[in-house]
């Protein structure tokens, strides 16, 4: 029942389609809150950082605490998800990430913090949200129908766009600026405030369970369906090796925009706001599109798009065609997260996506940590434009080798 008439409750259905429910409205009301405070904590955390060390390695070891998680514990923490009450799990570990915080800010606040103390709390975070995302993004198929997947992970994937990485990394700067221990006092209330509404989920979120097993054999199980199945092992693969070009490249797009562009600090935050700017738009635009297009189609438009931006990047020297360019990155990138996934859900069984989902997550930040070493050494070697070129190359073979699966990888759960 609609409790708001006229404009207010067309916005709020745009935003929250009555199709799908309560349980997806919660959800969603809980991505905008997670989404939200860790934006926050986004600018908040590497100001941070810098606040308690000049040492390059030690910065660089800030960096590192995201990646390491997702490679040592992605699979695992998939696996505890397929054998729990996923939602439980969600709570859990959301209500534990806030104590985590409130320690960090305790910490602050007396005086007491040092740069060991805050890399051993950004790595029990990154590990945190490891194992959140594990079990946050299996809870989808539980709550809405099969036919709107699509739209239900768009609107997931805009929240975390317009807030994470559009609004709210200038207003945790701020915060950093009136007090250090503001923003991640917030972090930790977003925290709590989830978890909440996590728990106002009615549907059951547990996965049906066989014989029990071991954890590693429940592990080796989810690797061994996704190398079984040739659409989304195929799918793995590419997600694997694109991440490897747009590692290479975005990994020096900070070194790019002010040799190539000419642009300063501020300049390179307004890149970053473009993609940020681009998925907002795909969020508005995405059910038109996939009422028009296939989801074929829509992939291979996508890559390609991605494989001439890295052209585009490689040839101009111009500030207003790379902002317009990563504009319409940003949209491409949304769209593509959210058919992956969605082609994802659809084509595994729902006792197997914590542990597939965590092969995924895996091969994405591994793409990642192989492709960024090869574009510094490219740019040091051959100049800035050099990693854009090798992405712009083999983004192209890829495109032309896959171009044919697709429709295979695209109708992977029509079954």
């Amino acid at each position: 029942m609609r409790l708001l008439g006229g404009l207010p409750g067309r916005i709020i259905d745009a935003i929250y389609p009555p199709r799908l429910g309560g349980d997806f409205r919660r959800l969603l009301s809980a991505a905008f809150v997670n989404s939200a405070a860790d934006g926050v904590a986004v600018a908040a955390g590497p100001l941070l950082v810098a606040s308690q060390t000049r040492d390059p390695f030690l910065v660089s070891l800030a960096l590192l605490s995201e990646y390491l998680p997702v490679l040592m514990f992605g699979v695992l923490g998939g696996a505890i998800a397929d054998r729990s009450d996923r939602k439980v799990m969600v709570i859990l570990v959301n209500t534990g990430r806030a104590f985590v915080l409130a320690v960090l800010v305790a910490t602050i606040v007396s005086g007491t913090v040092n740069i060991a103390l805050v890399l051993a709390t950004l790595f029990v975070l990154g590990t945190g949200e490891t194992f959140a995302d594990s079990a946050s993004s299996t809870l989808m198929p539980s709550l809405v129908a099969r036919a709107d997947l699509g739209i239900a992970n768009a609107r997931m994937q805009g929240a975390f766009v317009l807030l994470n990485q559009l609004v709210l990394p200038p207003v945790g700067a701020f915060l950093f600026a009136v007090g250090p221990p503001i923003p991640f006092a917030a972090n930790a209330a977003g925290f709590v405030l989830g978890a909440v509404l996590i728990s106002r989920i009615r549907a059951s979120t547990r996965a049906e369970r066989h014989e029990p097993r071991s954890i590693g054999a429940e592990m080796l199980e989810g690797v061994r369906w996704l190398l079984g199945h040739p659409p989304m092992r195929t799918l793995a693969l590419t997600i694997v090796t694109f991440n490897v070009t747009y590692g290479a490249a975005w990994g020096v797009l900070v070194l790019y925009a002010r040799e190539r562009l000419g642009m300063d600090a501020v300049g390179f935050g307004l890149l970053t706001t473009a993609i940020a700017i681009g998925g907002v738009i795909a969020t508005v635009s995405y059910s038109r599109i996939e009422r028009r297009f296939s989801f074929a189609n829509i992939m291979r438009v996508g890559l390609t798009i991605e494989t001439l931006t890295h052209l585009s990047l490689a040839i101009t020297t111009s500030s207003i065609v790379a902002l317009g360019t990563l504009v319409v990155f940003g949209a491409h990138s949304l769209i593509w997260g959210t058919i992956s996934q969605t082609v994802r859900q659809r084509a595994v069984p729902n006792e197997l996506l914590g542990r597939v989902g965590g092969v995924y997550r895996v091969a994405i930040m591994g793409g990642l940590v192989v492709g960024t070493p090869i574009g510094g050494l490219l740019a040091s070697a051959y100049g800035i434009t050099a990693p854009y070129w090798f992405a712009f190359a083999g983004s192209a073979i890829l495109v032309i080798v896959l171009w044919r699966q697709f429709e295979h990888i695209a109708h992977a759960g029509a079954a």
